[in-house]
């Protein structure tokens, strides 16, 4: 989007005159002419440079309570996309940065005295106090009036027009409005101090030291000719065990340069009234209050690790002295800024926070093979991907490729997976997708189009939908079911056009139970909905609704749990003899298996209920019945939840002990979903938002996962596989969008081998379609006046 703050008038480019004075401020106004901005760091003073140049008649005041060069930490990464902005906003600024940025291209990740480096991300960084000498340099040009070791009056939103908090991550206008702000602070599991080294390190620098503590690791990059910032991280109980809650501050600082001498060349490193501390993230439910608005730190953190926290201050600066400009009232421009901020940020938010995780789960990737291990640190953002880091540095990709065993040209995601008897000839599965298109639980023509297709389509693994194992375990009257010889039949007419129109696909059987969420509405009918006629009595682990209007379930007797457990085995007999390949036990989602796993749907206080080991009892006893009669050369998978994004509710950490619990019992794989169990669930949704709970499980446990959760692109795919962070990807809806996806995929990569074949038929279409040209010819010669 085009910017109104890019077309200043030449005029208002020079030393601002005097401001005149403003005595009534005009809050009706977009156009504030008295300004206070609380807090002299980088995204205040830009606000104050960039307002004044707009227009030099208004009077702005910067309250700062430190001193000019008083900073936390010592240099500061900004990106070429925010460079971009200053350049346009304000070309003398971003001159200025120019001279004193260092700039580079590697990062070396160093772990088990094995150094790997990565080329061709492209840095430019520069000391933090000089990134605030350049700007007190420009608000002083401009006529800004800048006031130091000065605490900001409390009455600034009376006296001025507009009032802008940049005043940190400990806003004190946040906290004095937070009824109305309504900030969500939450504090993460590491402690780090931030220091400087009086050298330049020659990368960006990761590294991993193991000691008898525990893992700790540090972060470092070059930001001037002779300094280097260096920040040492590790987690609470690592900084606990290594004592460090017990030394000072030059006590510490010679601890941390002693663990990592050879990284830091022996040199000492120095300190800046370093603390330890752990990083909060900032969220706040709104950013503005009447004429205050929040910028920077106030409004959101993100953690130091991608490098955000100055880069996203200078674009809340530029993007709010642009709506400011836009907008024909002060209250239209706040709620412009906030809108158009609010995704950006949110994004980096989810970016910063998985990397954030990868550092404090560090420990669980300690083994994986070197390179592997550099890619999954290189892409534990999610920010940076496979094919994002091909064009950074195919070498190093390629190289990564080759150790985990890529044939040459062949992208991981079609590489074979076996699951005991079962070879997968890609990476990809069709998640199971309840299609409520059955007729009596048999499915039909509908189902033959809808798998068959999607097995044609090119997927290693195509799933059913939940496939009930009784008339009453159905979630709505068009489920599907194995309770009868006539669906075993109906199932078998499936199985049989797989096998034999899409050969090397294999096909997959989800069997469940709907436990309390049964007896409802088709879902484009009324998601949840109990039947308006027709209901049938609901069963679950204790006698709880799924929604205030939902039926109340009955909790199951002993009789009743050894019947359904028989259930669960007869429709598994059925399943081997409609010839489905794996059989996947659904255990997530709130179903009544899931029912019994989590804390906040089993309240039993017999041997089913209580402990998470009691708790586990029946979905076991159901995996054994259900393994014991399904052939032993096919394999089981379980679905779980492996949170209930939910106060007391099942944990990532229980999720690991429940995949460990199903494993030990024979569990060839755990599908690793979340959420849907309780209605009022709050989940954190993102691009590859459950990915994470999979490679928690795969990693702590060496058990093999299936991601799902919002993964959308093959890049994605690509990048999960080859990090290590699962071994297979389920989609959903980018299967209902393209049937013939993993196809395409494989033909937009230019990939053509045995990971994914095309049909006879359609081998005409393995490529892409011809387009019209959307670029014009190109200038050939350029002749000078």
């Amino acid at each position: 989007m085009e910017r109104t703050v890019v077309d200043v008038p030449e005029g208002a480019r020079g030393t601002a005159r005097s401001a005149p004075t403003h005595p009534q401020p005009h809050h009706d106004t977009s156009h504030p002419l008295r300004v206070a901005i609380i807090g002299g760091g980088p995204g205040g003073l830009y606000a104050a440079a960039l307002l004044k140049r707009l227009d030099p008649t208004r009077d702005i005041t910067v309250w700062e309570r430190n001193a000019p060069d008083d900073t936390f930490g010592f240099g500061v990464v900004l990106s070429d996309e925010t460079l971009g902005g200053i350049e346009h906003a304000d070309p003398q600024v971003y001159e200025a940065l120019q001279r004193d940025f260092i700039r580079w291209d590697d990062i070396d990740i160093v772990h088990r005295n094995t150094r790997h480096t990565s080329g061709g991300h492209g840095f430019a960084a520069l000391g933090r106090k000089r990134l605030l000498e350049i700007l007190h340099t420009r608000c002083r040009e401009l006529g800004v009036d800048l006031r130091f070791h000065t605490e900001a009056p409390h009455d600034l939103p009376r006296t001025h027009d507009l009032v802008i908090a940049a005043d940190g991550i400990h806003s004190s206008t946040r906290e004095a409005h937070a009824d109305v702000f309504r900030p969500h602070v939450t504090t993460h599991r590491c402690r780090y101090i931030w220091l400087a080294a009086d050298f330049p390190f020659d990368a960006f620098r990761f590294e991993i030291a193991e000691t008898e503590h525990g893992v700790m690791q540090l972060h470092g990059y070059p930001y001037a000719p002779d300094a280097s910032t260096v920040i040492i991280e590790m987690r609470e109980g690592v900084w606990h065990a290594a004592g460090f809650d017990e030394l000072g501050e030059a006590e510490s600082v010679e601890r941390c340069a002693k663990i990592f001498a050879e990284a830091l060349r022996g040199r000492p490193l120095k300190s800046n009234n370093s603390a330890w501390t752990t990083f909060r993230t900032v969220v706040n439910d709104r950013w503005s209050h009447g004429n205050v608005v929040l910028l920077g730190d106030a409004a959101h953190t993100a953690h130091f690790s991608i490098g955000s926290g100055t880069k996203l201050a200078v674009e809340d600066a530029l993007t709010l002295a642009a709506c400011l400009e836009e907008h024909e009232s002060l209250e239209e421009a706040l709620t412009a800024y906030e809108a158009e901020r609010r995704p950006v940020v949110a994004s980096t938010q989810r970016a910063a926070r998985a990397s954030l995780e990868w550092f404090e789960n560090l420990a669980l990737y300690l083994d994986q093979p070197p390179r592997q291990f550099a890619f999954n640190l290189l892409t534990r953002s999610r920010r940076v991907t496979h094919d994002n880091l091909r064009l950074r540095d195919a070498r190093f990709t390629e190289a990564v490729e080759r150790d985990f065993g890529c044939p040459p040209g062949t992208p991981p995601m079609f590489t074979p997976f076996r699951l005991r008897g079962l070879t997968l000839r890609n990476r990809v599965v069709v998640s199971p997708m309840d299609m409520y298109s059955a007729a009596d639980g048999v499915p039909g023509d509908f189902h033959l189009v809808h798998l068959g297709a999607r097995a044609m389509g090119g997927a290693g693994l195509v799933m059913t939908e939940m496939v009930c194992v009784s008339e009453e375990g159905r979630i709505t009257p068009g489920c599907a079911g194995l309770y009868t010889g006539r669906q075993a039949e109906a199932w078998k007419r499936i199985t049989n056009f797989v096998h034999d129109r899409a050969p090397g696909t294999a096909i997959g059987v989800q069997l469940g139970h709907s436990g309390r969420k049964g007896s409802t509405k088709l879902m484009w009918e009324g998601m949840d909905e109990p039947l308006e006629e027709g209901n049938w009595p609901l069963v679950a682990a204790s006698a709880l609704p799924y929604k205030p209007f939902s039926q109340t379930p009955r909790e199951l007797s002993r009789a009743q749990l050894t019947d359904i457990r028989e259930q669960f085995a007869a429709a598994a007999c059925r399943a081997a003899r409609a010839g489905f390949d794996l059989l996947e036990l659904h255990c997530a989602h709130g179903y009544l298996l899931s029912g019994f796993l989590s804390p906040l749907t089993n309240r039993r206080t017999d041997a089913y209920g209580g402990s998470l080991e009691k708790r586990l009892r029946f979905p076991l006893e159901v995996f054994d019945a259900v393994r014991n009669v399904w052939p032993g050369e096919r394999p089981m998978t379980v679905r779980i939840s492996a949170t209930d994004w939910a106060d007391g509710g099942t944990t990532a950490e229980d999720a690991v002990e429940i995949a460990r619990a199903f494993a030990a019992h024979g569990a060839d794989a755990i599908d690793v979903s979340t959420g849907q169990v309780v209605a009022d669930e709050r989940p954190e949704f993102g691009r590859s938002y459950q990915t994470p709970f999979a490679d928690r499980i795969r990693n702590a446990t060496g058990i093999p996962v299936i991601a799902v959760g919002a993964i959308s692109s093959w890049d994605d795919v690509n990048s999960l596989i080859l990090a290590g962070r699962t071994d297979l990807c389920a989609l959903a809806r980018p299967h209902l969008y393209d049937p013939h996806w993993t196809l395409h995929a494989a033909a937009e990569q230019g990939y053509t081998g045995p990971g994914a074949v095309w049909p006879a038929p359609y081998r005409a279409g393995s490529r892409r379609p011809q387009t019209g040209r959307t670029d014009a010819p190109k200038p050939r010669l350029t002749l000078g006046s």
